[in-house]
């Protein structure tokens, strides 16, 4: 079976780190593998915000994202303890930057499950990093002049290993 395909296929969201680091090898992979996703009109305008797993502006979204929800002590952060999280933001005001982000961190997901990296993408903390604080957040994470968040990824070494999701093609695809 083609490589890309049994990649796409055993890819799920990994909810489970080891402490081990990434080496600047699979950083350098994971990275490329977004920088070299389309974007509309060949803007390129995606940008990445690397943050070390133990950075405290990780926590402080944690906490706001816990506080808006009414959420205490949950038992994993959003991101599961992953020794990197990839913030991906794009300019608010082109309209293709949220499909470009997407397209990005589906790259960057698939780069990670093929060179045996698990990886987690986050939507949870768009009503924290997008709320009252968004200028706090966006400073914080150094995004770019008019830029704002558009989602994220975790990645790590797999301490826990989850079977891909099933799905029902019959209620799901529609063919005319």
């Amino acid at each position: 079976m083609n490589k890309v395909i049994e990649t796409i296929k055993e890819r799920s969201s990994t909810r489970g780190y080891t402490g081990d680091a990434l080496t600047e090898e699979e950083l350098g992979i994971l990275l490329h593998a977004g920088l070299q996703a389309p974007t509309a009109a060949n803007r390129q305008e995606i940008h990445f915000t690397v943050l070390d797993g133990s950075h405290p502006v990780l926590q402080e979204l944690e906490e706001e994202k816990n506080r808006l929800r009414n959420i205490t002590a949950p038992p994993h952060n959003f991101y599961y303890e992953a020794p990197v999280v990839v913030i991906i933001s794009a300019d608010a005001n082109f309209k293709w930057g949220t499909l470009d982000a997407g397209i990005a961190v589906e790259n960057m997901a698939l780069a990670a499950e093929s060179i045996g990296l698990g990886n987690l993408i986050i939507g949870c903390i768009s009503d924290a990093i997008l709320g009252e604080k968004k200028s706090y957040f966006s400073e914080a994470l150094r995004l770019p002049p008019s830029y704002e968040y558009k989602i994220a990824i975790a990645f790590g070494h797999k301490a826990v290993v989850k079977e891909p999701h099933t799905y029902d093609a019959a209620a799901q695809i529609t063919r005319l």
